[in-house]
C-alpha cells in the first residue's frame, strides 16, 4: 500500500476542497485528512494527500493554478 503524502494544508476547509476539487480535474486522486481538534474548530488543520508518484506535479499544479486571493 502506498502512503500518502502532504501537498497542501489549510484551516479554511473551502480551500480544501479547492485544491482537492483541481487537482482531480487534473487526474490526480487525492483525499483531504482532517486534523482539526473535534472539540476546539480553531485548533488544527485539513491537509490534502496525494499518492507518492503525484507529489511534484500536484505541487506545480497547487502553485500555478490555484490563487485564493
Amino acid at each position: 500500500m502506498a502512503k500518502w503524502q502532504k501537498v497542501f494544508s489549510t484551516e479554511m476547509s473551502y480551500r480544501a476542497e479547492i485544491v482537492k476539487g483541481v487537482l482531480e480535474d487534473f487526474g490526480i486522486q487525492s483525499v483531504i485528512l482532517n486534523k482539526k481538534d473535534s472539540s476546539y474548530n480553531n485548533f488544527g488543520a485539513l491537509e490534502v494527500l496525494v499518492l507518492p508518484d503525484d507529489v511534484i506535479r500536484s505541487k506545480q499544479i497547487i502553485q500555478n493554478d490555484i490563487d485564493f486571493k
